[in-house]
């Protein structure tokens, strides 16, 4: 399915315009200020960078997909809008204002972003900079855009769910679960009882250590999360 099919697919669920109040109706492709604003965003991520070239435009191309009679328009527009990554900030909030209660069209926005930063097979520092200021402006959460992050470019070793085998949006129970059952499996006592020798017993320590270190960081940055969402 194009980005443009999805979109729509999200729009055809609104069977009641009064679930979102503050959307534009119809189809965001058909809306030339989404249009405008998500050619803008690829545009300038593709030179966050320092270079925009061909190849990241044919990625916008392949996961936006323009209509084909404004396609020219569109490429007109990303070739001025990636002349510098300046104003990124403005259309990013544009389009939060406007697509604000429907969160997953924007995360298809970012998803397609992410697909443009790894067409030239690396996401580099300053383009993973960019896609976190555009998820904090669209008032995505960090764990949120820790998921998205996680989906595209795959769990850094220190990545705390990683260490627990579980997703980004694993309810707290299922959290929980996995951490019991790892670090019951990971007690240095299992190792000693086992017969093991004192270097391996010092291994289960540290892998122990790791477990409940991965899930204290995980609860302490939910927390976090929730109580600043309240104020």
């Amino acid at each position: 399915m194009s980005f443009w099919s999805n979109i729509a697919a999200l729009a055809a669920r609104r069977v009641d315009d009064a679930d979102c109040p503050d959307c534009p109706p119809g189809a965001p492709g058909e809306d030339p200020a989404f249009t405008t604003a998500v050619t803008a965003l690829g545009a300038k991520l593709a030179k966050a960078d320092g270079r925009s070239d061909r190849m990241e435009f044919d990625a916008f191309a392949k996961v936006f997909q323009p209509d084909v009679n404004s396609e020219r328009n569109v490429q007109k527009l990303y070739e001025l809008a990636s002349q510098t990554t300046r104003g990124f900030e403005s259309y990013a909030k544009r389009l939060a204002k406007r697509y604000r209660r429907c969160p997953e069209l924007l995360e298809d926005v970012l998803d397609g972003l992410f697909h443009i930063a790894a067409s030239d097979g690396v996401v580099t520092g300053d383009e993973l900079h960019y896609l976190e200021e555009v998820a904090t402006h669209f008032g995505m959460s960090p764990l949120t855009f820790r998921r998205l992050k996680a989906t595209h470019l795959g769990m850094g070793a220190d990545d705390p769910y990683r260490i627990l085998a579980v997703p980004h949006d694993a309810p707290d129970a299922e959290v929980r679960e996995a951490w019991r059952k790892l670090a019951a499996d990971a007690h240095p006592d299992r190792a000693a009882a086992r017969g093991l020798p004192p270097d391996f017993v010092e291994v289960a320590q540290a892998k122990a250590a790791a477990i409940n270190a991965a899930y204290d960081q995980i609860m302490r940055e939910r927390r976090a999360f929730a109580e600043a969402s309240t104020v």
